[in-house]
């Protein structure tokens, strides 16, 4: 499969962030440009990946969940989705969904032995075509409790889009299912101005926009909000007093955890830990 390394990937710049190695000139610069807009996007990025291994982790241990839908993924890193719920429970099931080609053929690469994982390539926005993808009727139970993950793609989504989009997801999930939200904000009109207009020229139009805390509170209207709340998610169950929260910064990573109204059903098994 053919990719055109000359032109910027939003995954590809997120895992130049990250420190990775999944990544090549063309995301270099660009990540350069966000360091000169806002320097500390580089620790906002961290901060937003320990966010989603605590968030998989308590949902797991602490609440039973045993299933888990992922919406844009990103490329493959360390503590992925799957190790850390199946590092709960083995038969946790998850599945990745990205429209990026390298996404789909890294994730499928590293979870080929894996029968308890999937992912899928599909628009996050086509609601409809995930959920009737095969492998995601295999692995997500409709009677039971799901996670569906929104972490940091929300500001790659047009204003007309985030919405509708997590409304249909709402509707298709069990009573009692979470919903984990969590994009960039700015505070400040000129860097959100800035980083938008950046990330739209380098990804030809493949870019929302950052937002502003009001906007992703929003997103989790209806929902019981699930403690510390929503903010700042370098505060959200930190495993240690947070070394350097994004609260300061240009950015921040802002989100939370919602959960749905209505009584869960009643599953095989129990929420304690069951490690491979």
């Amino acid at each position: 499969m053919h990719h055109d390394v000359r032109r910027p990937s939003i995954a590809r710049i997120y895992d130049w962030l990250l420190g990775g190695v999944d990544n090549y000139p063309a995301d270099h610069r660009v990540g350069e440009d966000l360091l000169g807009i806002a320097p500390g996007c580089r620790t906002v990025a961290l901060t937003n990946r320990a966010f989603l291994r605590r968030v998989v982790h308590t949902l797991a241990h602490d609440y039973g969940i045993r299933q888990f839908l992922e919406h844009g993924c990103g490329l493959p890193a360390r503590d992925n989705v799957h190790e850390v719920a199946q590092a709960v429970d083995r038969e946790a099931r998850v599945v990745y969904v990205d429209n990026d080609p390298l996404v789909v053929a890294h994730a499928r690469t590293r979870l080929v032995e894996n029968p308890r994982t999937a992912v899928v390539a599909a628009d996050v926005r086509d609601t409809g075509a995930i959920f009737g993808n095969p492998a995601v009727r295999r692995l997500i139970r409709p009677g039971e409790p799901t996670a569906a993950l929104f972490v940091s793609v929300a500001q790659c989504l047009d204003d007309e889009d985030v919405t509708p989009m997590i409304e249909r997801v709402k509707q298709r999930l069990a009573p009692g299912s979470f919903l984990v939200v969590c994009q960039l904000t700015s505070p400040y009109p000129e860097v959100r101005d800035r980083v938008t207009n950046l990330m739209h020229k380098a990804t030809e139009g493949s870019w929302g926009r950052l937002r502003e805390e009001h906007e992703v509170r929003g997103y989790l209207d209806g929902l019981e909000i699930i403690e510390p709340g929503l903010g700042d998610v370098a505060d959200w169950r930190p495993e240690r007093r947070p070394t350097l929260s994004s609260a300061a910064a240009e950015l921040i990573a802002w989100g939370g955890v919602g959960r749905l109204p209505g009584q869960a059903a009643n599953i095989d098994g129990d929420c304690t830990s069951r490690s491979s």
